[in-house]
């Protein structure tokens, strides 16, 4: 009889953080798109998505992508037709557009904390797998 494989239960619990994750960004953004009130017609807050995230079979290697309409970034950054990005903010008349930061906020915090998630529940697996490999017992009752 073979014991439990507790590689099974990281890649259970790689799987279920990457999968949280993508849902966990779309509900800040959300979240954070009405807070800021960048809402004009709804048509931003409507097209935040997380699309199909993208793994091999033991989610070591994961691709994620979100989309929203490209709107948003301006309005992330207070530019548009009347301030491009990196202007130093005199264009000749008043400034309307203000800074709404309901994307980048969190984005990066998160996305290094799934990084070090995947990094530690990565080398436990390892260890486990060089555990067994040395384990007499596994490899007797195993092979």
């Amino acid at each position: 009889m073979t014991p439990p494989n507790g590689n099974d239960r990281q890649q259970q619990e790689r799987e279920k953080y990457v999968l949280a994750f993508n849902d966990t960004m779309i509900k800040i953004w959300s979240e954070q798109i009405t807070l800021l009130s960048v809402i004009d017609t709804g048509r931003l807050l409507r097209s935040v998505k997380a699309l199909p995230v993208r793994a091999d079979g033991r989610f070591i290697e994961i691709g994620l992508s979100q989309t929203f309409l490209e709107y948003g970034l301006w309005q992330n950054f207070g530019t548009g037709k009347e301030i491009p990005r990196g202007n130093s903010g005199d264009i000749g008349r008043v400034k309307r557009r203000k800074k709404k930061p309901w994307f980048s906020r969190k984005y990066y915090a998160s996305v290094m904390n799934l990084r070090d998630f995947l990094s530690d529940n990565t080398a436990r697996e390892f260890v486990g797998i060089i555990a067994q490999a040395l384990d007499d017992k596994y490899l007797r009752y195993n092979h």
